[in-house]
């Protein structure tokens, strides 16, 4: 992976380890849609980068946080419209069995200012709460969610892990 990366623009999508990847997966795969690779970056007027690259392989839904619609997830039995997870919970419908690990949300996010291990800890713990905003349910016991923190240190001075960490959950 090393040998293989470059800079320039990030394929987003169903590519890379997004590739195979879906979402809305809790009533089947059969019901499921493509999930794949997302990318968001914020940077303060101080200077301060937070960036965040997501793969996305959900049990839950992908939805948008400022309107709780559904826009990728379960699709009705027929498979022509999005039901979505909950609306199918709350009709009423079975779970049926899902084999554990069948699906993992992982990321990475990244921060040009200085974090020691215990700062880095906390960023992804927040960077968490930006997971539950976007995948409904989530963390479910079928999910591997998972989110890592990498500091380049290129900013001067420290900034506070809690700030880092809400710009985290937004990205």
């Amino acid at each position: 992976a090393c040998r293989q990366a470059a800079s320039g623009t990030i394929a987003i999508g169903n590519v890379g380890a997004g590739a195979g990847a879906t979402v809305g997966k809790l009533f089947g795969q059969g019901r499921a849609m493509r999930g794949g690779i997302g990318t968001a970056a914020m940077r303060l007027g101080n200077g301060l980068t937070v960036g965040a690259i997501i793969a996305v392989n959900a049990v839950g839904d992908v939805v948008d946080p400022d309107t709780g619609r559904v826009i990728a997830g379960v699709r009705t039995p027929d498979g022509k419209r999005l039901l979505g997870s909950m609306a199918a919970i709350r009709q009423g419908e079975p779970l049926p069995a899902l084999l554990g690990g069948s699906a993992t949300t992982i990321g990475v996010v990244a921060v040009d200012a200085k974090l020691d291990k215990v700062g880095a800890r906390r960023v992804a713990m927040m960077a968490h709460d930006g997971l539950a905003r976007v995948i409904n349910p989530v963390h479910t016991q079928y999910d591997g969610d998972t989110i890592f923190t990498l500091a380049t240190g290129r900013l001067a001075g420290n900034a506070s892990p809690t700030l880092i960490g809400a710009l985290a959950a937004e990205v």
